[in-house]
């Protein structure tokens, strides 16, 4: 096990029973929450579905992963504003008994972490790769990375979902025609006021802008449909700005950050930047990628991951404008970030590290934004997602 491991990972399983009882019953100073990984889960990396930690603001003390549940590759991870649901894309079972991909719903046992299957509802495209769920808690969508399509469920009172009730394949082809050759859509995202979901598109270079209506968890093509990202980045995740002006979003393939202005009442975006991800040194290197976008709850920070240059660009936001300078490029502690997650205070950031199967966790510098590797590096084998729920 590695030195750099948390003192925790080397705990029992008794031990780590009695740890997590005593958090959910003692206060302790600051807030309290539980930690989701989702993991590209298959034999060789030892992964067995979701995992959840706990994590304390106040202390930094996160506990060692354990199974939350077992799931057949359960990538990325949604939490219902009730608290009470998980979503995931995963594989599911099929009519013809085949196994597929599409969306399952757990509830969350909030006293243990345990996760137990609802149901699961498959989509009409292949290669899903990503899972969000509206600010109402009544639409969820999915991204299907392979075939370049997204869909859309409704989510009922009980947490299930239906079946697909909204299906988009997506058309066209990029400038690299090896990447490019045809659309994978990658993620899709909510606007602040919850009447828009924009889609990263990676083979299209454009994020593709549809309503949405809660009510029926349908969506509908926006008009104007898409923004264009510059040719050849391939766009993957976005986030918005807290001041609901500016969009952010990070081009896999060039390892850039494009900033946009973004039209409220009509859900266009305007690009007004494109920023390396890359220290001036390593720009322009084959083989590099960029995987997340988060955005600190002040509004003065934005952090991409550097999948395969294994650091975090840590960049200064002016909120007035939008625009970014570089400030940090920091080792990630681990190999390939498929996803970084700032915890809901902006204390903390936690870096999930897929080929590594760990888990970094880093101390934010309130005032400038800053990382610093906390020292805590936990076990979860293939992880690729983290979300955070609180508890206090």
């Amino acid at each position: 096990m590695p030195a750099a491991v948390s003192i925790r990972a080397t705990m029992t399983r008794s031990t780590l029973a009695f740890a997590f009882a005593a958090l959910t019953t003692t206060a302790i100073a600051g807030e309290n929450f539980l930690v989701y990984f989702g993991t590209n889960g298959n034999v060789k990396n030892g992964s067995k579905g979701i995992y959840v930690a706990r994590f304390n603001t106040a202390t930094g003390e996160l506990t060692q992963p354990e199974l939350a549940v077992e799931a057949g590759a359960p990538g990325f991870l949604a939490i219902h504003p009730s608290k009470k649901y998980l979503y995931a894309n995963t594989d599911v079972s099929l009519p013809d008994g085949k196994k597929g991909g599409g969306i399952s719903a757990f509830s969350i046992d909030k006293n243990s972490g345990k996760l137990t299957l609802i149901n699961q509802a498959a989509t009409a495209g292949m290669g899903p790769c990503h899972v969000n769920v509206d600010k109402t808690g009544k639409l969820a969508t999915i991204a299907n990375y392979g075939s370049g399509s997204i869909g859309s469920y409704a989510i009922k009172e009980d947490g299930s979902v239906s079946p697909e009730v909204s299906f988009f394949q997506h058309e066209g082809s990029g400038a690299d025609p090896k990447r490019q050759a045809g659309p994978h859509a990658h993620s899709v995202n909510f606007s602040p006021d919850n009447r828009f979901a924009f889609a990263c598109d990676l083979g299209l270079d454009k994020v593709l802008i549809y309503k949405i209506d809660p009510t029926s968890g349908k969506m509908t093509p926006n008009e104007p449909a898409f923004a264009k990202t510059p040719a050849g980045g391939g766009p993957r995740h976005l986030a918005f700005h807290p001041n609901g002006k500016f969009v952010f979003v990070n081009n896999e393939m060039a390892m850039t950050e494009t900033v946009f202005s973004y039209d409220a009442e009509k859900g266009a975006l305007t690009e007004i930047q494109t920023i390396s991800t890359l220290p001036e040194a390593d720009r322009g290197k084959p083989g590099y990628s960029t995987a997340e976008t988060v955005v600190h709850p002040n509004g003065r920070t934005v952090y991409v991951s550097n999948r395969t240059h294994d650091t975090i660009a840590v960049f200064g936001c002016d909120p007035a404008t939008g625009k970014l300078t570089a400030l940090q490029y920091v080792p990630v502690e681990g190999e390939v970030p498929r996803n970084i997650c700032l915890d809901p205070t902006g204390k903390w950031l936690i870096a999930a590290h897929q080929n590594s199967g760990t888990a970094a966790l880093f101390k934010v510098d309130q005032d400038s934004g800053k990382l610093t590797f906390s020292g805590t590096k936990v076990n979860v084998p293939g992880s690729i997602c983290v979300r955070f729920l609180a508890l206090d």
